[in-house]
């Protein structure tokens, strides 16, 4: 220890060298911060004092005592696949890495539920527990690489989210790091209607901005008995978004409902997991249902109909388990194919109700063409959560900024017609101003005074989730128009 202390002339690295255990515990040198100076939205770059690796709650309670009592700000983060610059330390923070604590701590199948820390990587869940005929449902598409406790803080979705609902839906309880230290149990497993306040509800999706999640219990699902596939292709995309309305006005509830438009299916054809898609048409839909095998290929003729009533181009049914996985595979690629198409894309991720899914689409394009950028669109159709791919060239004088005003008025679009600024990714920096869309200035400070409550001095991840002073007065503004 004391060899270690001469090398640093930082007190607070040899301090964060002191509070940890394990290997290499602390990155200081530059080099090695690089890394780490920006998460999955990599337009903004910045990088922090210092990255530690904690491998238990009491050791992440000691680096957030330090950092509060020395007035150092810091954040949490996980597998750093978030799109919205939640991880990003805009402030020079003390980023406390949760990769180190990716264990699964208990199964319990009868009472079906899960405890895990944060750093567990989201797909390792199902793997665990799928030859005993349970799975764990929220299925973001970086559920390969993902961790359980990034999920919690962005409250992030999947494609089966439709039927099955988002992150909130299946966190049963957790421990939390206060940002002075402290620590909490939020929740008691099992009790659905615990008396109080819904801290749950409310500590997921606060981007990690009111605590540090260290343990997760979980709820996990039995497989249903059977699943059907469906791939179904339109030559007009407003054929395919009237589609969708009427399977779910049907009082068909599919586990997913995926759309992917032409740009779209050239990306993931392009990219690791082509199955022919039909290039020449505008949009396909993925269709699943699952549930009891009685009665489910009358489901899957009721969804061709609707099809066929859209005029539907070409539908196929998936004939094995093999081929459905293959084209779930290509789905799951999509946000990453674009990088086959082109050099950079800025994914947004705005949410509609479904009827309004026509005329948002068209509008999407006319953004497209007054920015001369081309805009894919690949989302979760079933319950309105679209994801424009804004596709463009950082090198080119000027795109940047262009994609990022053509992103902000997708969001616009959304919110005009009584949709919203997210579903799953969050708002992070990308889109705290266009948080003035959806909220109103009393709103706004509302959530301010609840993040008062938990962080009141801003050092847990400042600067994220609302907009700057500065800004309000003119995108209030700019709506009013």
């Amino acid at each position: 220890m004391i060899g270690r202390k001469r090398e640093h002339e930082d007190p607070h690295i040899r301090s964060f060298h002191e509070l940890l255990s394990g290997h290499n515990p602390v990155l200081y040198k530059k080099e090695d911060l690089l890394a780490y100076d920006c998460d999955g939205f990599t337009i903004h770059k910045h990088l922090p004092k210092a990255v530690v690796f904690p491998e238990n709650t009491k050791e992440v309670a000691s680096i957030v005592r330090y950092c509060h009592d020395h007035n150092l700000p810091f954040l949490a983060r996980g597998a750093g696949t978030g799109l919205s610059g939640g991880a990003i330390p805009i402030n020079g923070e003390v980023i406390i890495s949760l990769v180190r604590m990716k264990r699964l701590l208990e199964v319990d199948l009868k009472n079906r539920r899960a405890i895990v820390e944060p750093g567990y990587v989201n797909i390792k869940l199902t793997q665990f527990i799928e030859d005993k005929g349970y799975y764990y449902a929220p299925d973001p598409s970086s559920q390969y690489c993902c961790t359980i406790g990034g999920n919690v803080a962005e409250n992030a979705g999947g494609a089966h989210c439709l039927k099955y609902g988002v992150t909130t839906n299946h966190i049963l309880g957790m421990e939390v790091v206060l940002p002075n230290g402290d620590i909490v149990e939020i929740g008691k497993a099992g009790i659905l209607d615990e008396p109080g306040y819904d801290l749950l509800g409310l500590m997921t999706g606060s981007e990690g901005t009111l605590g540090i999640v260290t343990k997760i219990t979980v709820r996990i699902l039995k497989h249903p008995e059977a699943k059907q596939t469906v791939l179904a292709y339109f030559d007009k995309v407003s054929d395919a978004s009237h589609t969708v309305s009427d399977i779910i006005s049907e009082g068909i509830v599919p586990a997913a409902l995926e759309m992917m438009d032409r740009i779209a299916m050239e990306g993931v054809e392009a990219a690791a997991f082509p199955i022919g898609h039909l290039l020449d048409a505008e949009a396909v839909l993925l269709i699943e249902v699952d549930g009891i095998s009685a009665g489910m290929d009358q489901q899957i003729e009721r969804i061709l109909t609707v099809c066929r009533k859209h005029h539907v181009r070409e539908v196929k049914v998936a004939t094995s388990e093999e081929e459905r996985m293959k084209w779930w595979a290509n789905r799951k690629t999509g946000f990453g194919a674009m990088g086959a198409i082109s050099p950079d894309y800025l994914v947004q991720d705005g949410v509609i109700p479904r009827t309004k899914l026509p005329v948002v689409l068209s509008t999407i394009q006319k953004i497209s063409e007054t920015y001369g950028l081309r805009i894919a669109n690949i989302f979760h159709a079933g319950d309105g959560n679209l994801h424009p791919l804004v596709l463009f060239d950082a090198t080119v004088e000027g795109e940047t900024e262009r994609a990022l005003q053509a992103g902000s008025e997708c969001l616009r679009a959304c919110a005009a017609v009584g949709g919203t600024i997210t579903g799953e990714h969050g708002i992070g920096i990308e889109k705290k101003e266009e948080m003035r869309f959806v909220f109103t200035e009393e709103e706004i400070n509302a959530q301010l005074e609840i993040r008062q409550v938990f962080n009141p001095r801003n050092l847990l991840n400042g600067g994220k989730l609302f907009p700057s002073p500065s800004r309000c007065v003119e995108i209030k503004q700019s709506l009013n128009k």
